[in-house]
């Protein structure tokens, strides 16, 4: 995870100024800062980085997706088509905002594809939540194309993608709004934490205060501003947002050197017997994982065993419990605590006999590999050689 192998004197740097300051919230307390303001520091970085007009940070990925759609205007009753491949956090914010999600297929993008989203789109559907996943991006000029033929709301979650773009535009900027995660297993880490991006001025303004229990954040005094809109607690505290300017500075370094190590496991895999994940555009790769596609689902976990008796780390997520909707039991049922919108109206899928026949074949045959920004060449190349080794037995053990 490269934003947690650089935790340094940077970081330490960032902290001890809020720390100097004792004022740990974002907002009031003007005078005692000293002009520390770390989460306007995290945003700004962010807008370096994206080119976003507007940036604002929240306590967690999964609020910024859940923020997101609000601002986009997406909520109660409102048909979301959604990937069956992403960290169930997606689906999640889709649900508490009151939205009823549509699943659609996948391809080898490990993205929602184009024909996917067409499929699932019905009389209903208001918007798509398009998660861009493992590091990469989906295919942006097919799935705009449909975006535009239907009025849709494009609301991308780039939870896992933060510094990935197509064809040099940065993925979370071509929907309304977009979304990254700075929680600790992401490209770059604040700890817990996660930032909206729009270039819309409306869904910025609705997303401060959605975020924040509805302030408007005008005027010195907090108890007697304006609450345009009712919202919710979502707020970064100044600690985690003060991480989360060090890490991001990083991130382009971190990019480059992701990409350098990804290139050299591919080429050493290239003769292996295995394909690779489609990138949509390999020069806007994060190049945060390494995502190997077998030949077929048993093969692959043929290959899964063979990895874990050599002791080299893989995400297969087929079986993961958070990450494929095979293993969201707890969603299908509807299993809650509390009522859900959906659960008035009626969910617009049987969530328990989707027909979701590529998602399937794609991820069954997946293998992913975090990669990480900070190997030697030496230790990638025995990874890689150790990969390898695990694949070619695999596919062997088949053929005998």
């Amino acid at each position: 995870m490269p934003g947690i192998e650089l935790f340094g004197a940077e970081e330490r740097k960032e902290v001890n100024d809020v720390m100097e300051t004792g004022i740990f919230i974002r907002y009031t307390h003007d005078q005692q800062r000293n002009g520390i303001w770390k989460a306007k520091e995290f945003e700004a970085e962010v807008m370096k980085i994206t080119k976003a007009k507007y940036a604002h940070a929240v306590s967690s990925g999964s609020t910024a997706v859940a923020t997101a759609l609000a601002s986009a205007g997406i909520g109660a009753g409102d048909e979301v088509i959604v990937p069956p491949f992403t960290f169930i956090a997606t689906i999640e914010a889709v649900l508490f905002v009151g939205a009823l999600p549509v699943f659609a297929d996948i391809d080898e993008t490990l993205c929602l594809s184009a024909a996917g989203i067409r499929k699932a789109i019905t009389p209903k559907t208001k918007g798509i939540c398009l998660v861009h996943m493992c590091g990469s991006m989906a295919n942006m000029d097919e799935i705009m194309a449909v975006v535009k033929e239907h009025n849709l709301i494009l609301v991308e979650d780039a939870g896992q993608a933060f510094g990935a773009s197509y064809k040099g535009t940065n993925v979370g900027m071509f929907g309304k709004t977009g979304c990254y995660s700075f929680d600790f297993f992401k490209i770059a880490s604040a700890g817990e934490g996660g930032v909206l991006v729009t270039n819309d001025q409306q869904a910025y303004e609705y997303a401060d205060c959605y975020s924040d229990h509805g302030h408007s954040h005008t005027g010195s005094n907090r108890g007697m501003e304006p609450h345009p809109i009712l919202g919710f607690n979502y707020r970064i505290s100044e600690l985690h947002a003060a991480v989360g300017v060090a890490q991001t500075r990083k991130v382009p370094g971190i990019i480059e050197a992701n990409n350098k190590n990804k290139k050299l496991l591919t080429s050493i895999l290239a003769d292996s017997g295995t394909s690779f994940a489609t990138i949509s555009d390999p020069n806007g790769d994060s190049a945060t994982f390494l995502n190997i596609l077998l030949p077929d689902t048993e093969a692959a976990q043929r290959t899964v065993a063979e990895l874990n008796k050599a002791g080299i780390a893989n995400n297969y997520w087929f079986v993961n419990m958070y990450h494929f909707i095979n293993q969201w039991d707890h969603l299908k049922n509807l299993k809650t605590a509390s009522k859900l919108t959906i659960e008035l109206v009626g969910a617009p899928q049987d969530y328990n006999n989707l027909q979701l026949p590529k998602a399937q074949e794609t991820v069954g045959r997946l293998i992913s590999f975090g990669v990480r920004c900070t190997w030697t060449e030496e230790e990638v190349k025995q990874l890689g050689q150790g990969i390898s080794a695990c694949i070619k037995k695999a596919l062997a053990t088949a053929k005998a």
